[in-house]
Parts: structure tokens; C-alpha cells; sequence
């Protein structure tokens, strides 16, 4: 724990106090998988909603002695549990409140995966009279943690405020100070009690000497010295204290939270074109390596692979999503499964199972992870189609559906029945996801899960996380609002947004509010630039200062974002006007590149990433406040964290339009930084090394050669500012 506020429950001292676990939700056991259908055709039983971990109070519980409402982050009144990561901050609040005009106070009380309670104490926010709390906190570990909010009456508040009225007038001056001894005296127990002699003979001295005899402007200047309020802070006594429930929090590891991922296809990788024989000859995962060493040298921390999987034949389609291949066409890499085998099996043109765990090996020397493709469907070659042909759904004509999404047909692509045999469906799947992390696989992309049922995504999830809470699951789900924020709270650790299609600086405004403060607790953005589906419209300029705002925004403004191969080289070239497909889609055919080609991007994107490394601020999703620029093309945000060895602050100022040069002023919210709202703020440009000095409102000049700032504050009103690099997420 490493929040300094922080201080362990009942009995008050050092360390943390272990303490009973809470009952769980009725909805909150073990999750099972749905019991085997009577027949093919039977509705799927119902599957837990959430994991083990979603613990949550029981409803109809009473309003406390100190009334606690409001509370936050619940997911759905705690039946699923909020996200958290490793050493990241994120806001408690609660409104607390009571009758009369005594003073309340409040707590947060974490219990760790082991049972441990640890005290953080909530701060009033202002404007004085909403009752507004909110407490920092900061999680150690991964697993399950509650929290709960703790009202509770303060009768050293409510002394000081009647002190501050009375003695410097001279009013009450002999009862004030007999109930001041009281408090203290009280409080001094308390510190005993918790093996703090030094704070017990402080305050059993202060309370000596609380006494009508001594002057009464001498007295506060007793009573409320600075060490006597931070021992108070500590143990003051806590009256008709009022707790609410117990709600879930699921603390993942760092990566989960702040990541680079890098795209790309092995077999295009080292494929070359067999003059003789007139086809291609595969890239392999040996002639790969090459690419991961490009990535590890471009700070990427994840490489996502497209499936790896054998391809069927039949329905296969040919270069630009034709109906005619060539005999050495290799098909979509998501047309999953031939003769070869299934989702448990290798492409044999890429390798084997050793060149496979010779590539994740190699990865993990430089410092990566590899992401596999999880795609829930079947070619008809597959060798569930005869082996398991209840798991999909059949026409009236007798024939299997193929996928659709009108007016695109996907002929090579069986979509999987989850309500034929779920029993049988899910104990394969779990299967298979266990096969890869046993090579080392601890990242999977999913593929379309909103096309899958959601309880069986609920019962997965659980099932990995009870014995494999380090795995992460990023949805790839461009959909209804619903159904995303829906997968995010029943486990995915990640999930692909909106942001490809977010251009306009009132889109990126209204987008970026959404992801840090509204869905932060329940969806963990990745801002993808592209991927082999899309090719964004922004893009298709080719220009370079496009693809540099779009790479800058998405580095900046999430913690977690990605890139697919062929970005640094400026792919952009649609298959049809207006359209956001490829052409000749790397899906349907081989694509070597040259990366040596000049105007290569690597080195920006190399140097966003030791940007987001070096600054804390750029590895949390929460704390960002929106500056004010009057251009309508030049977007400005900050963001804002606190570290053990000070505060970081980033400033981002970014035009939207790449062909001409943008001219404005910004104006920075310093009180929202956290900064003196006169201050003066000397920044460097992480991106160019340029130094800067700006107050409140200053003057930048964007072009097309250099369309963004990415500016650090190096020291304010010229004091340094030591916050030093992380290197988190590695």
C-alpha cells in the first residue's frame, strides 16, 4: 500500500489487521458452466454473471446512523466488480452527511485479497455544504479487493469548529476546554491501545494543558498545533460509525492498464514469391523475429498475432475479399480450421509447436509479450464441423449458416450455436485458452465477442481469472455502447473504442471525458490507430502529419493503444472511395514490407512510447483536464500524476487538420492541474527537446511538420519538479 494517507482499521497502528470476509453475492459463486442440453436444439442454462470475485451487499440495507450514499465506483449496486490496477490511482466518493450542525467525517476501508484492512481517509471536497467526499487510493496487489465507505460522527471536528467561535471571544472558555480534554483524553487511549506511546503521551500532555487558566488565544495555538492534528487525524475517536457494504474491486496487473500493442501478420513476414513455382512461400514465426526485435526497438510492449491457425480451403477467399482465389491464395487467417486441425493447432506453414515456443520465448527476452487471436468460429474444413456439427445452426434447407453481417458474406466462416451444447461449447473453448497459456501465452485479443453470448464470456472470464488472474482478455467489440461497457464489467480487462472514428475536436473532447471519468471503472480503453479492418478515413490522405496526429492522440490520450503493422510506413490506399477496407488487404494475401523505406515512422512511434515510459501521467486513464483553444483544429488536454517523488504533469496540444499550419492561443487551467493559478511553468516538447515558459494563456503555431506538442513540466515558478521515468508496464 502505498498511499501515505493510508492507515489500518480497528485497532489504529502500524501495519493492517486482517478481518472476516464478507458474504458474497448470491450471484457471486463459483461460476458454473451450463449443464448439457436434452437435445441440440434446447436453450443454454443460465451462466453466473459475474466472477467469483463480484461480491456484493445484499439489498434493502438500512440508511446508517451517518447517512452514506452515493457511492463510487459500484458496478450495478456491486454485483460486478470495478477495475483497478496495480498502483493505480483512482477516486473513492460518497456523500456523507447528518442532522444538526455536528461534524461527520468519513473512511475508506480496503480489504486486500488476503483478508487485510487497510483505513484511507476521505477529504471534504468543496463547495462547502454538498457533502462531497473522496478518498485517493491506490491497490498493491492483484486479485479480488472490497472496499467500503465508514461515516462516522467527529467530535474533534465539531470541538475545533465551536473552539474557532468561542474562545477568541471568550465564550464557554472553561466548558470548552473540558470537552476538549475529553476528546484528547479519549484519543490518547486510542493511541495506546495501537502502540503509538509517543502520539498517547502528545495528546495526554495537550489535554493537561487545555485549561481556563491559560490565555484564550494561547489555547488553539495548543490545541490545534500540527502535530496534534496529524495525531488526531489518527486516532480521534470515531462515534456511530456507519459503514456500507462491502463492494467488489478487481485489481489486475500493471499491463492491464498501460500497454503498447503492435500488430502484425508472421506469414507476411519473411514470405517470398517463388518465380519458379509462381506462388508465395510463407512467412514463419523463425523469420519473424525480426519484426519482434523492430517492436521491443519501438518500446512496444505486447505483439498481437492475427490467428496462427490452419485455413480452410472451401469458400476461400481470394486477394481483396474475392470469391476466386488462386491456388496460392492463403485465405483469411480467421477462416479458422482444415484437415490440419482446429483452434488447437499450428498453421504448418508458419511452424511448429517449437517454433512457436521459440518465438515466445525470443519475445519474452526483448521484453514482450505475444497476444494470440481469439476467434470463436469455423471454416467449414474444421474439425468441429463433423465432429460437433450440434454446435452450429442449421437452415431449413439442411445447410449450416455461414456468417453475414449484410450485405457482407463471410461463405468461410461458420458461426459457433452456443445455445446447442453449451456444456460441451464451453469446456472446449476453456480448453483451447488453457492449451496457449501453457506455451506462454498470457494476452488474448478476442475476436467479435459481442457476437458471443455474454454469460458465456462471464463464465470464462471467471473460470481463467480464478487460477490465472494475470491473463488479459481485450475485446474487440465495435458496437452498441451497451453491449461494450456489458463486456467490460463481466471481466475483459481491455477493450477496443470508438476513437478511430472520433476526428473532430468536439468528438475527441466528448470521447476522452467518457473513457477517463464515466466508464473508467468498468472498460479499460485501447485506442487502436488502425487495424486490417479499418483504414481510417483521416488516413487516407497518406500524408505523414495525419498519421502523426492520429498516433500522438491515441499515445497520449489513453494509457493503453496500438498500432498495425504498415502504419509507420504510411499504408493508406482504400479498396473503394469512401470505404475503410485495404486494398489488397493483408487478410486475404501476403504482404512483405520494405521497412527500411524512407519517411518510416518507427522512430516517432519509438519515441512516443519512451515518452509514455518516462511520464506517470501518460500511464493513467483518470486524472485530465481539457484546455481551452480557441482554434476549432487544435485539441489540448493535460493530465496530471502523483508519484512518490512529486507530481508529473503532460500537456498535450495537438492540431486536427495535417495540411495547413494552426495558429492559437492556449489557455491552461492550472488551478485544475493542481498548479498556483499564477504560476510559471517551464516545459520541454518531449517530442523536439524545445524548452518552453507559459502561464495561463500562451501562444503555439502547429504545422504539418510538426503538428503536436507533448509538453512536460519541468518546473514551476522555478522549482523543479522530480519525477524521473517509471518504466512501468514492463
Amino acid at each position: 500500500m502505498s498511499d501515505p494517507s493510508a492507515q489500518p482499521t480497528t485497532p489504529r497502528g502500524p501495519g493492517r489487521t486482517a478481518r472476516r470476509q464478507p458474504a458474497a453475492h448470491p450471484d457471486a459463486g463459483a461460476a458454473q458452466p451450463p449443464a448439457r442440453q436434452a437435445t441440440p436444439t434446447a436453450p443454454a442454462a443460465s451462466v453466473a454473471a459475474a466472477p467469483a470475485a463480484a461480491q456484493a451487499p445484499a439489498l434493502g440495507v438500512p440508511i446508517g446512523r451517518i447517512p452514506v450514499v452515493a457511492v463510487s465506483p459500484v458496478v450495478e449496486g456491486g454485483r460486478y466488480p470495478a477495475k483497478a490496477s496495480v498502483g493505480e490511482r483512482f477516486p473513492v466518493r460518497a456523500k456523507v452527511f447528518r442532522e444538526g450542525h455536528d461534524a461527520v467525517n468519513a473512511s475508506v476501508i480496503l480489504t486486500s485479497p488476503d483478508g487485510v484492512e487497510t483505513r484511507v481517509d476521505m477529504t471534504a471536497l468543496p463547495p462547502a455544504g454538498l457533502d462531497n467526499w473522496e478518498a485517493s487510493v491506490v491497490l498493491d496487489e492483484v486479485g479480488p479487493w472490497t472496499f467500503r465507505v465508514e461515516g462516522w460522527s467527529d467530535p474533534w471536528q465539531t470541538w475545533v469548529h465551536h473552539a474557532e467561535a468561542k474562545l477568541p471571544v471568550g465564550m464557554d472558555v472553561e466548558l470548552v476546554c473540558l470537552e476538549g480534554q475529553q476528546v484528547l483524553t479519549a484519543a490518547a487511549a486510542i493511541a495506546e491501545a495501537a502502540g503509538r506511546p509517543g502520539d498517547a503521551a502528545l495528546l495526554t500532555g495537550t489535554a493537561t494543558a487545555l485549561t481556563p487558566d491559560t490565555a484564550p488565544e494561547d489555547l488553539l495555538d495548543i490545541a490545534l498545533s500540527r502535530s496534534v492534528r496529524r495525531a488526531m487525524a489518527t486516532h480521534g475517536p470515531r462515534e456511530l460509525l456507519s459503514p456500507t457494504p462491502d463492494y467488489p474491486v478487481f485489481c489486475d496487473r500493471r499491463r492491464a492498464l498501460f500497454s503498447a500493442w503492435y500488430e502484425f501478420f508472421p506469414r507476411s513476414q519473411g514470405a517470398v514469391y517463388d518465380e519458379e513455382r509462381e506462388r508465395w512461400v510463407s512467412g514463419t514465426f523463425d523469420s519473424s523475429h525480426e519484426r519482434l526485435e523492430a517492436a521491443a526497438a519501438m518500446g512496444f510492449d505486447i505483439v498481437y498475432l492475427p490467428p496462427i491457425h490452419p485455413i480452410g480451403t472451401a469458400f476461400r477467399k481470394g486477394p481483396n475479399n474475392t470469391l476466386t482465389p488462386g491456388p496460392g491464395d492463403p485465405g483469411s487467417p480467421w477462416a479458422i480450421g482444415s484437415a490440419e486441425g482446429g483452434h488447437d493447432a499450428i498453421h504448418p506453414d508458419l511452424g511448429g509447436w517449437d517454433d512457436f515456443d521459440r518465438f515466445v520465448a525470443r519475445a519474452t527476452e526483448l521484453g514482450l509479450e505475444v497476444a494470440l487471436d481469439l476467434a470463436l468460429q469455423a471454416s467449414p474444413d474444421h474439425p468441429w464441423v463433423t465432429e460437433h456439427p450440434e454446435w452450429f445452426s442449421l437452415r431449413p434447407d439442411g445447410t449450416i449458416a455461414y456468417a453475414e453481417n449484410p450485405p457482407k458474406k463471410y461463405q468461410d466462416i461458420y458461426p459457433i450455436n452456443f445455445d446447442r451444447d453449451p456444456e460441451g461449447i464451453y469446456a472446449e473453448v476453456l480448453r483451447i485458452v488453457r492449451l496457449w497459456m501453457s506455451h506462454g501465452v498470457r494476452v488474448f485479443r478476442v475476436d467479435n465477442p459481442h457476437t458471443k453470448p455474454v454469460n458465456f464470456w462471464a463464465w470464462l472470464l471467471a473460470e481463467v481469472r480464478r487460477t490465472d488472474p494475470d491473463v488479459i482478455f481485450l475485446a474487440e467489440a465495435f458496437t452498441k455502447p451497451e453491449m461494450m461497457r456489458t463486456l467490460g464489467k463481466v471481466g475483459y480487462q481491455q477493450s477496443y473504442t470508438y476513437f478511430t472514428w472520433r476526428n473532430e475536436k468536439w468528438e475527441l473532447a466528448e470521447y476522452l471525458t467518457e473513457v477517463s471519468q464515466e466508464t473508467a471503472h468498468i472498460m479499460r480503453p485501447n485506442f487502436f490507430v488502425n487495424t486490417p479492418d479499418i483504414n481510417p478515413t483521416f488516413l487516407q490522405s497518406g500524408l505523414a502529419s495525419a498519421f502523426t496526429i492520429r498516433a500522438v492522440l491515441a499515445a497520449t490520450m489513453s494509457p493503453t493503444w496500438g498500432v498495425y503493422s504498415g502504419f509507420e510506413l504510411l499504408e493508406h490506399e482504400p479498396l473503394r472511395q469512401g470505404g475503410e477496407e485495404y486494398l489488397d488487404s493483408e487478410k486475404y494475401q501476403y504482404r512483405p514490407r520494405d521497412f527500411d523505406a524512407p519517411g518510416n515512422l518507427g522512430l516517432l512511434l519509438g519515441r512516443l512510447n519512451a515518452i509514455r515510459r518516462a511520464h506517470p501521467a501518460l500511464q493513467q486513464l483518470r486524472d485530465v483536464t481539457l484546455q481551452h483553444v480557441p482554434d476549432a483544429e487544435i485539441f489540448a488536454f493535460s493530465k496530471t500524476a502523483t508519484t512518490s517523488s512529486g507530481d508529473d504533469h503532460v500537456v498535450v496540444v495537438c492540431s486536427l487538420n495535417p495540411y495547413v499550419t494552426r495558429e492559437s492561443e492556449v489557455y491552461l487551467d492550472l488551478a485544475a492541474m493542481g498548479l498556483p493559478e499564477d504560476a510559471v511553468l517551464e516545459l520541454v516538447d518531449e517530442l523536439t527537446g524545445a524548452t518552453y515558459h507559459w502561464g495561463a494563456r500562451n501562444f503555439v503555431s502547429l504545422s504539418p511538420a510538426a503538428p503536436a506538442h507533448v509538453l512536460s513540466v519541468r518546473a514551476v515558478n522555478g522549482q523543479s519538479l522530480v519525477t524521473g521515468g517509471t518504466g512501468a508496464g514492463r
